[in-house]
């Protein structure tokens, strides 16, 4: 109970945070403020309560204790400085200085005495303390226009926020806590972003759907490793962490393009307290250029929720490139929805387990998406169909799917499951409750035919359909509606013609009592009684 009360603290301060900017600019621009300074704080707060416990073998008593004994210690007179600033690096990778700690900011921005080039220096300093946090504070300009009016106001905008964010308890709070907070955060700034959203964010009902089913059967690995090519946030890839036995010693490999949201990636692992040895992000195009390539290429769960229909360079070269060459074409240039897919499925492991999402085109379109979708399914590399509701992502309302695929195995039979009525209608989105994620997950665990929900199609139901996948064609979830009974029915309009006339009498009734010493009014009202009258 003390962790959910302290992450509705975090969250509460946190998003009095977000009200300080929310005037100044749009979501997609102020939550990188946000999330960035947050995110040194952590750093800085962390960090002193590891030197004191280096220094005294125990936790501090609060964040200004630990940054009073870690002063003491770096002062110049202390023979044990070196040794002592040895230790902190190995075991927090990064160095701080005393006057660059976040506490030394809130109390300066408390004191009016707050400088930006103090905080930028310390932005600067842990973005070169390694290729870990090489570029991670490069989305926070300190220096904006959109922060105010002139130097004073910029700078009072931040202070402001840096006073704000102070309020967040560190010392007390696990590192799933404040990663369950920063988890939320961004998923109310997908809310607000819209369409933008789509770069950073996949909902968390979909997360859950795809993680448990591509975690199924591999519960108990240890050294799990999960892939997503198409990272965003990295949201995806730390939902392993909360259905596995081993969490602590999972792998994680992401790739993304964009350079905000690769940096928000990264601040999410390690705010998730996932060990540097254990993640492996990568700045890059998935499809341009295959990664990994190095020691470890193939992995236990691929999860990937790509940009959807978007285009690629489909040059005759990918050909030759192993992801692609089995299939004789490549995925159209307008589409790249099979480019990724195969890209993925290349990076899984024999006994993996691959979940992607994608729009229903790639169910039923034919050309060069058709002969790729037929040699998969002579391969028995689909395993499941998933028919999700309409309208749950933030940046497109189409209805989507989730393919489950597998790198090898006996049969060729697939499952479909109609999910698309499994929602409670939001204002903005639609969302799938705990209740109706964990029917589908029966569904798919069960793997059989049930009527209107789901059906085990076999190799020759496919085949005989051509190779197509368009949900409808195996599962019928019409609703056949209830005969109407005539004789009701005109009894029902008898009682509502009769209910309407008493009515309109009591109303002539009441008209006729009226009275006005106005001649063209009482001419109007006896007009109007004589029209009812007619009726």
């Amino acid at each position: 109970m003390a962790d959910l009360d302290n992450s509705k603290d975090l969250i509460s301060v946190l998003w009095s945070g977000a009200d300080i900017l929310r005037s100044k600019m749009d979501a997609n621009e102020y939550k990188d403020y946000l999330l960035g300074i947050v995110f040194y704080k952590y750093l800085s707060d962390s960090f002193l309560i590891k030197a004191y416990d280096l220094m005294y073998d125990e936790k501090p008593e609060s964040i200004n204790a630990a940054l009073e004994a870690y002063k003491e210690a770096m002062s110049e007179d202390n023979e044990d400085k070196a040794e002592l600033r040895e230790q902190i690096i190995r075991e927090c990778h990064y160095l701080i200085e005393p006057e660059l700690t976040y506490s030394c900011f809130a109390d300066a921005a408390r004191n009016n005495t707050f400088n930006r080039e103090q905080l930028q220096k310390a932005f600067n300093n842990i973005e070169q303390s390694g290729e870990m946090f090489a570029d991670l504070f490069d989305d926070i300009d300190l220096y904006s226009s959109r922060l105010g009016t002139g130097d004073q106001k910029q700078s009072d905008t931040i202070a402001s926020l840096i006073k704000e964010i102070d309020k967040v308890d560190l010392l007390n709070s696990d590192a799933e806590v404040l990663g369950n907070a920063y988890e939320y955060l961004i998923g109310q700034f997908a809310s607000e972003t819209g369409k933008k959203a789509g770069e950073f964010y996949t909902p968390q009902a979909v997360s859950k759907i795809l993680t448990r089913i591509a975690i199924t059967g591999q519960e108990t690995l240890k050294g799990l490793s999960v892939y997503d090519p198409c990272m965003g946030s990295g949201s995806l890839l730390l939902n392993a962490k909360r259905y596995s036995k081993d969490p602590h010693n999972i792998k994680y490999f992401g790739q993304e393009l964009n350079t905000s949201t690769y940096n928000l990636a990264r601040m999410n692992m390690i705010l998730h307290g996932v060990h540097p040895d254990n993640q492996k992000l990568h700045h890059g195009d998935t499809l341009d250029e295959d990664w990994p390539t190095g020691e470890e290429t193939d992995f236990n769960m691929v999860l990937m929720n790509p940009p959807y229909s978007s285009k690629w360079s489909a040059a005759a070269g990918f050909l030759q490139d192993e992801r692609f060459s089995d299939y004789g074409v490549l995925a159209p240039k307008s589409k790249a929805d099979y480019a990724f897919l195969l890209h993925g499925l290349y990076h899984l492991k024999n006994n993996g387990t691959m979940a992607i999402v994608l729009p229903h085109g790639v169910l039923f379109r034919g050309a060069a998406e058709g002969k790729i979708r037929e040699k998969l399914l002579r391969s028995g590399n689909i395993y499941a169909v998933i028919g999700l509701p309409a309208n749950l992502f933030y940046n497109t309302s189409i209805p989507t799917c989730i393919i489950v695929l597998k790198k090898h195995r006996d049969g060729r039979d697939v499952l479909f499951i109609d999910a698309s009525k499994k929602f409670v209608k939001g204002k903005k989105q639609n969302e799938m409750s705990d209740e109706h994620i964990e029917e589908v997950l029966n569904l798919y665990n069960r793997r059989e035919s049930v009527d209107k929900e789901a059906y085990l199609a076999s190799f020759e139901d496919i085949e005989k359909n051509d190779f197509n996948l368009n949900i409808p064609r195996y599962v019928d979830n019409f609703e056949k509606e209830e005969e109407i009974d005539i004789n009701s029915l005109l009894a029902d309009m008898q009682q509502t013609d009769r209910e309407i006339a008493e009515t309109q009498t009591e109303f002539v009734s009441l008209l006729k009592e009226l009275t006005s010493d106005d001649e063209e009014t009482m001419a109007s009202i006896n007009r109007f009684i004589s029209m009812l009258d007619k009726n």
